[in-house]
């Protein structure tokens, strides 16, 4: 059971972690040792999540969203197993953490009317040096 707000939880049927050797230093414990740590979420067979909440996390997680509508994070941050497995789980809270907040909705504004004749000067301004280049008659 992950616990992502007071409200949400995932439960562990939507989770499946798998374990791999990781790479990198550590020496006979990268050999021997399957550490590093492969977590998928089901996102978008999940029943605590709604519609426009998996939107969002489809677009936030990017590369980690699998076509299957599944959130695949990799984590061989440290030489643990437990540690790398609560790193995955905490960056997995984060997202949906991140996906639950709804963006602000963008108004469209009109420029004042002081923005716009001073924009207009300043290119009647520059139209009139360009036009001072020209070939000189003589």
């Amino acid at each position: 059971m992950l616990t992502i707000t007071k409200e949400i939880t995932i439960a562990d049927w939507e989770l499946t972690e798998s374990f791999t050797r990781a790479q990198g230093p550590g020496g006979q414990n990268v050999n021997k040792v399957s550490t590093a740590v492969e977590l998928r979420f089901e996102a978008a067979r999940s029943p605590h999540l709604s519609a426009s909440v998996k939107r969002r996390l489809a677009r936030i997680a990017g590369q980690k969203w699998t076509k299957d509508g599944a959130v695949v994070i990799f984590v061989q941050d440290t030489r643990s197993q437990t540690r790398n497995r609560d790193i995955a789980r905490e960056r997995l809270a984060e997202m949906i953490r991140a996906a639950l907040v709804t963006p602000k909705p963008r108004r469209p504004t009109k420029p004042t009317k002081g923005s716009v004749e001073r924009r207009i000067k300043a290119k009647k301004l520059r139209a009139e040096v360009k036009a001072g280049r020209g070939k000189v008659e003589g």
